[in-house]
């Protein structure tokens, strides 16, 4: 008995060759023999192996009884998929999965030449996979015949219908014969999924791939709680400490991608960036260039790194937080992949910790809470590896004998050891120290942690009551009085306790062991700005059980005067100056705009005002117009 059981001759070669020993869960799942001419609704976790399932699902369709496919005309299958990196990625898996099938296999995606794409339809193909809105541009232009379609398969549906083509998909499922299979994959079934299966599938059958209820498994989830300000120099430990062949850095926004290309790129890091904004041929040279070594990092945005998969991907960092726990488990999802091991990072500030917590836990994901590593953790790491390194074991071939002789002769083995060091420390960025905060430090600017109770303000041990002389009437408020506090006095807002306001003062509370340094701060006068007065007083005042003010009976403080001006004279008695030729001095005048007081002399500037009726006098540029008529 094949240990592929099911699978179609041609394909079974493939998969031996590749080196698949057993199938995934959700490759064995599909190939139930009650499933094999069956609409298919599967939901299965990111990285499950789902483009070899659906392959293989839709082979005995396709080839009939035939092992081969015996010509290539109209294409017999269609594939869609929601980036361009994805469907060219699955374009890649099918070719080695129908490669002793002699299929022929195009690919349709937005960013790539159409005349290509037309020419290699127009050549004849057996599967076409591409993306919603290039697929639909060649069914309206005819170069794409679904006359004779037999399955089409839907990849990532979820992520199709949040990216806005819910229209694009309708049109390519309606210009589709209805008698053909149709396979929705997607990694969860929300609402609108079902209705969509609903409308265009027969008697769908819900696949759900066993083990679903322990997410990635494979992959070790670590929140690391550090500040937004060493965020960047975290990110360079953890990629230091994991040194992983490839990893993968996640932003929100492209901003974010190309700062963090440019640091990495400065710290002595083989970067790439994977954004929206880049061309179709910059990301696939990009991912290229992460397949051949020339690149261990990816700083990528959500859209451009959907789907991706990038072999040896074994640490995903999360520079800044997903929106949702969906983008939590695809981002995650690119490594630990078909069974291999991966980590997953998060960098967490004090103010992201409660938005992290409820993403893992809807996400229902274990996460380990911990600090980012240390310089001396990483330093640690390094030598770890270095003795590991199989390099030391290797024996020395002949070729190396005579070199190896000369240099035992001229030097000792302690400066041969120091130098190997120093050479592979010379090609290796150097760690960060970085300040260890506790997992729930309190929060930035200012604010408390949610797990810190705020002390209470009335347990100073030393109590000194002040009396500010401004109150209700002239609109204090707490919100203004306690920063001129703090800049006059030289506290912070910690040692100002209790505020007692009144209509006509205010009582503010501050701690007895910072009062003699407050008053000091304010000077002999005792006088804040705004020219409030404070006084200290003997013990606890007495608060008067007072009404408020209403609005007419409130007067506002009094604006201090500005460096090197007088009082602030009525709106019309203020005065401009004017420079007099005659004398040579500025003379002061009225200013523009403000009457002066008794009657105006007839003067030039001091036009009479006309008799209500008066008719102006025409512009003789205008004599002659006609109206226009609308």
């Amino acid at each position: 008995m094949s240990k592929f059981e099911g699978v179609s001759p041609a394909l079974v070669t493939a998969l031996s060759d590749r080196g698949y020993e057993t199938l995934t869960q959700v490759q064995s799942d599909i190939l139930n023999p009650d499933f094999r001419e069956k609409d298919l609704l599967v939901s299965a976790q990111t990285g499950s192996g789902k483009t070899v399932a659906f392959g293989i699902a839709i082979a005995p369709t396709l080839l009939g009884g035939d092992e081969k496919f015996l010509f290539a005309a109209e294409p017999y299958a269609l594939v869609v998929a929601p980036t361009r990196e994805l469907a060219l990625q699955v374009k890649r898996e099918l070719e080695w999965l129908y490669k002793d099938a002699n299929a022929v296999i195009c690919s349709c995606v937005g960013g790539m030449d159409m005349r290509d794409e037309r020419r290699a339809l127009s050549r004849g193909a057996n599967i076409v996979v591409g993306t919603p809105g290039r697929l639909r541009d060649h069914i309206m232009r005819k170069s794409l015949d679904l006359s004779q379609m037999r399955a089409v398969v839907l990849d990532e549906a979820d992520e199709m219908l949040d990216l806005g083509f819910k229209e694009d998909l309708e049109f390519i499922l309606d210009e589709m014969p209805t008698e053909r299979r149709t396979l929705m994959f997607s990694a969860t079934v929300p609402a609108m999924i079902a209705k969509l299966a609903k409308s265009y599938q027969r008697d769908a059958v819900r696949v759900e791939a066993k083990g679903e209820d322990k997410q990635h498994g494979d992959i070790e989830y670590r929140a690391l709680s550090v500040s937004t300000r060493e965020k960047e120099n975290a990110i360079i430990n953890v990629l230091r400490y994991y040194e992983a062949k490839n990893a993968i850095v996640f932003c929100n926004t492209r901003a974010s991608v190309n700062h963090l290309v440019a640091r990495f790129n400065n710290r002595g890091f083989s970067v790439v960036a994977l954004s929206g904004e880049l061309s179709q041929n910059e990301r696939t040279h990009a991912l290229q260039a992460m397949r051949d070594g020339r690149a261990r990092v990816c700083i990528a945005t959500d859209v451009a790194a959907r789907g991706i998969d990038l072999p040896g991907l074994d640490l995903v960092v999360h520079a800044e937080l997903p929106s949702n726990p969906e983008t939590l488990l695809h981002r995650s999802g690119r490594t630990g992949r078909a069974g291999n091991k991966g980590v997953s990072v998060l960098m967490i500030d004090p103010r992201g910790r409660k938005k992290a917590e409820r993403i893992l836990r809807f996400a229902k994901v274990e996460a380990i809470w911990a600090n980012p590593p240390s310089a001396d953790e990483v330093l640690a790491r390094d030598e770890e590896r270095l003795m590991a390194d199989p390099v030391l074991n290797d024996p020395i071939a002949a070729e190396e004998r005579d070199f190896i002789d000369r240099l035992m002769d001229q030097f000792s083995p302690e400066q041969l050891t120091a130098a190997f060091i120093r050479t592979i420390k010379t090609n290796k960025s150097a760690p960060e120290d970085i300040e260890q905060i506790p997992f729930d430090a309190p929060r930035e600017r200012g604010e408390r942690s949610s797990r810190e109770p705020r002390p209470a303000r009335d347990e100073f041990e030393n109590v000194q009551w002040v009396s500010l002389s401004v109150g209700r009437r002239q609109n204090a408020e707490p919100r203004w009085l306690i920063p001129l506090l703090c800049n006059a006095g030289g506290i912070t807002k910690r040692q100002i306790g209790q505020i007692k306001m009144q209509n006509e003062e205010t009582f503010v509370q501050l701690d007895g062991d910072h009062a003699e340094k407050f008053f000091m701060s304010l000077g002999p006068n005792n006088t804040l700005e705004k020219n409030i007065i404070v006084k200290a007083l003997d013990g606890t005042p007495t608060f008067k059980q007072e009404t408020f003010l209403k609005p007419e009976e409130r007067e506002r403080a009094p604006k201090p005067a500005k460096k090197g001006f007088g009082a602030r004279k009525p709106r019309g008695e203020r005065q401009s100056q004017k420079f007099d030729k005659s004398t040579g001095s500025k003379a002061s005048t009225t200013k523009r705009g403000s009457k002066p007081a008794g009657d105006p002399p007839n003067k030039e500037g001091w036009a009479k005002k006309k008799p209500k009726g008066a008719k102006t006098k025409k512009n003789k540029s205008n004599a002659g117009r006609s109206k226009p008529k609308f």
